[in-house]
C-alpha cells in the first residue's frame, strides 16, 4: 500500500466510524455514509479498493438497513395496538424529537403517537401503549443500524487488508 492509499483507507475509516455513530444519532446518515464513502475510496484509489462485489453488498446493506428501520419501528407501534394515528403521530414526534437532542429522540415518537392516539379519542392507556411500542420499535431499529453499521464498515476493512497482505 502506498502512503496516499493509506491516507485514504484511514480517511475512509473515520468517516465509517462516524457513519456508525450516526446510526444513534440524528443528522448522519448513518449506513448510507458508510457506503458512499466506500465508493468514494474504490474511486479514489481504483483497484486497490474495495472490490466489487463488497461495495455491491454494502450497496444492498444499505437499503436492507433503511428499509429494516422503517419496519421495526412501525411493527412496535402496532404490536402494542398504535393504529394509524398512532403511527402518523410517531414519526411526526420523532421529527420534532430531533430538534431537542438524545432525550427528544427518544421521547419525541412517544409523545406524538400517545398525542394522535388520544386525540383520535383512545383512552389514556392505551395511548400511552402505543406511545411505548413506537419508542421501542425506534431502539430496537438503532440497535439493528449500528449492528449493520459495524458489520458494513469491518466487511470494506477486511476486504482491503485481507488484499493488502495476501
Amino acid at each position: 500500500m502506498t502512503t496516499p492509499e493509506i491516507l485514504w483507507f484511514a480517511g475512509t475509516l473515520l468517516v465509517m466510524a462516524i457513519g456508525v455513530f450516526g446510526c444513534v444519532f440524528p443528522g448522519i446518515p448513518g449506513t448510507p455514509l458508510i457506503f458512499a464513502v466506500a465508493v468514494g475510496h474504490r474511486l479514489a484509489v481504483g483497484d486497490s479498493g474495495a472490490q466489487t462485489w463488497v461495495l455491491v453488498t454494502l450497496g444492498v446493506l444499505t437499503v436492507l438497513s433503511l428499509a429494516a428501520d422503517f419496519a421495526v419501528s412501525m411493527y412496535g407501534a402496532k404490536t402494542l395496538g398504535a393504529s394509524r394515528l398512532g403511527i402518523i403521530g410517531a414519526a411526526m414526534g420523532g421529527l420534532v424529537g430531533l430538534f431537542f437532542g438524545p432525550f427528544g429522540i427518544l421521547l419525541g415518537p412517544f409523545i406524538g403517537a400517545f398525542s394522535l392516539e388520544f386525540a383520535g379519542g383512545r383512552a389514556w392507556r392505551e395511548s400511552a401503549k402505543a406511545g411505548v411500542g413506537a419508542t421501542i420499535g425506534l431502539l430496537v431499529g438503532a440497535v439493528g443500524k449500528v449492528a449493520c453499521a459495524v458489520s458494513m464498515s469491518l466487511l470494506f476493512a477486511a476486504n482491503i487488508l485481507w488484499r493488502v497482505l495476501a
